[in-house]
């Protein structure tokens, strides 16, 4: 919804919040504008549309139809892979997406809501592709990923050396693919397969950068261009903190090295008298 509303121009102000429930209607994401409140995303598309902020206005009869047809496709392949990814693969869901979801839910439905949520995440995937002739988990898991993996590969090839998918100019269909495509991309996992197959196509990977470039103000590592001049500045001004510290120390070296310096002293022995008992006070100590 983010990246449409920056392709059509729509001036969308992100607030957000710590739980659904503090959403209007219960669910994320939802728009509202005055008095119109919209909660599902297909409805806040057309929304937009009806408000003249079109990014498919340029587009004919069948490019509009094979935009329903590959959205229709990356809900279908995509995303079963997608929710795996992120919500059952136990090392992903263990060490990323679930403290990254506790972080921004209150205590004590951080300690709840993520697994429900992944629970949620595996009924939709056992319903939806649980189906005869899958019937065990791992088969499920495999199929998944071949789908989601074949999906990539005719989005590739569709999208060929072209900027986005419609020539020059993007429209639903990059928003869409964009969203689908900039977590798996972006986020890092301990287990990495579905991305590993991404990153194997270039374009696809370009596609995603020059988006959150041109539009989301973020360079390739993944920082906004004012928080990386920030961080430049400030390794410039540590650099030139640490280069005068050093040449502080080596004018110090310097000059203790030219200056007179005395011999090194013996260090004082103690003398024992015969039977192993201390001689007197006076000869104790001798240099």
């Amino acid at each position: 919804l983010q990246a449409y509303a920056k392709f059509s121009g729509a001036p969308l102000t992100v607030h957000t919040i710590n739980n659904s429930w503090r959403a209007p209607k219960g669910d994320v994401p939802v728009l509202i504008s005055e008095d119109i409140v919209i909660s599902q995303p297909a409805k806040i598309l057309n929304f937009l549309r009806k408000q003249k902020y079109n990014a498919d206005y340029e587009l004919s009869a069948k490019q509009g139809a094979d935009t329903l047809a590959y959205i229709a496709l990356l809900e279908e392949k995509l995303l079963p892979a997608m929710l795996h990814t992120f919500w059952v693969e136990a090392e992903n869901y263990c060490s990323v997406t679930k403290p990254w979801f506790a972080s921004r839910i209150p205590f004590p439905l951080s300690l709840y809501l993520p697994g429900k949520m992944s629970r949620e995440a595996l009924n939709r995937i056992l319903l939806t592709r649980g189906g005869p002739p899958l019937y065990s988990l791992p088969e499920v898991e495999a199929q998944i990923y071949r789908d989601a993996k074949e999906c990539l590969n005719l989005l590739s090839k569709r999208l060929g050396t072209s900027q986005f998918f419609f020539g020059d100019t993007p429209t639903t269909l990059d928003a869409f693919v964009f969203g689908f495509l900039a977590p798996i991309y972006k986020v890092c996992f301990p287990r990495v397969q579905l991305q590993e197959h991404l990153k194997q196509l270039p374009n696809l990977c370009r596609f995603c950068d020059d988006i959150l470039t041109c539009y989301f103000r973020l360079t390739v590592s993944g920082h906004s261009a004012a928080g990386q001049d920030t961080a430049d500045a400030n390794l410039q001004k540590l650099t030139q903190l640490v280069n005068k510290e050093s040449n502080l120390i080596e004018k110090m070296d310097d000059n203790l090295r030219k200056s007179p310096q005395h011999l090194p002293r013996k260090l004082t022995t103690l003398k024992l008298a015969a039977g192993g008992e201390e001689s007197s006070p006076l000869n104790r100590l001798s240099p």
